[in-house]
């Protein structure tokens, strides 16, 4: 099922900013987060938080794994800043900001609820969002095209747990890290590019959610599911992937000229673009 949403392109300014909000940052057409993983102690609400706080935008994508239902069946964790998560969502919601929730895989609970409204958080199966500038941007969270999730699904849960364990023992060490002076490292994140299969794995997983894109005539993709931001042109087709808010602290955001861009948000408050100039990020989708 494919679900259109039309929104305007000239959009100014919505709403005013609540009493405990500061919002002084720079606003943004559209906004795309995922991977959040509420409900896990590796999930970094604290960052996000911040950045919603200091990042308002018309619109408002959450692209799937917000909250992780796989690890609360197995130990309930939801500490005050995962509940503050939660209302800040709702609160962006109150004050005009349009809301659009893709589930994926960990929060596979929520699909049973599609077509519905949360608090006015609306929940869609996938959604085509339309860029200022006139490009087609197709959303999906993407376990869809990940052959382990879909025929697997056994050796998707150990992955995950294998996963938390490398996550726990990453806290671990940047504690040590932070107390010597040291800013912030994924040990994860530098274990997937060594390893050659997670490469491949990666890759084959770009291609095969551009080419499904490319196939439903859209300019553009955007997804979630494999934790690594990601924006380049693949058979002619604009692969996007906003990171997560575990390790890279990543979003994706839509300016009002239709220009996207990755925001990586540091501890510092200091937000740092992806290396690969914002011209060159943006520019049309090309055939």
């Amino acid at each position: 099922m494919r679900t259109q949403f039309d929104v305007p392109g000239d959009a100014g300014p919505l709403g005013a900013p609540d009493g405990d909000d500061d919002e002084k940052g720079q606003r943004f057409r559209t906004i795309f987060i995922s991977d959040i993983h509420l409900g896990t102690p590796g999930c970094q609400a604290l960052a996000l938080l911040d950045f919603l706080r200091t990042h308002p935008s018309d619109t408002l994508y959450l692209v799937g794994d917000i909250v992780d239902g796989w690890q609360l069946r197995r130990r309930w964790y939801w500490p005050q800043a995962h509940n503050d998560v939660v209302q800040k969502l709702l609160r962006r919601v109150r004050k005009g900001c349009r809301v659009i929730y893709v589930p994926g895989n960990h929060d596979e609970f929520a699909r049973d609820f599609i077509g519905h409204h949360f608090g006015g958080i609306e929940v869609v199966q996938e959604a085509v969002h339309e860029t200022a500038d006139g490009r087609s941007l197709w959303i999906i969270h993407g376990d869809y095209f990940d052959a382990v999730v879909q025929c697997a699904k056994w050796l998707a849960y150990l992955g995950d747990n294998l996963y938390e364990l490398t996550l726990r023992m990453n806290r671990h060490l940047n504690s040590l890290r932070g107390r010597l002076g040291l800013p912030y490292w994924s040990l994860s994140a530098f274990l997937k590019q060594k390893v050659k299969t997670a490469l491949n794995y990666v890759t084959d997983f770009e291609v095969a959610v551009a080419n499904e894109a490319k196939k439903r005539g859209h300019d553009g993709v955007l997804c979630g599911h494999i934790h690594r931001a990601e924006m380049r042109m693949i058979n002619g087709v604009l692969y996007c992937n906003d990171g997560d808010w575990v390790e890279s602290r990543t979003a994706l955001v839509e300016h009002y000229d239709g220009r996207l861009e990755i925001l990586h948000w540091e501890p510092s408050h200091e937000v740092q673009k992806t290396s690969q100039p914002a011209s060159v990020i943006s520019s049309p989708v090309v055939s």
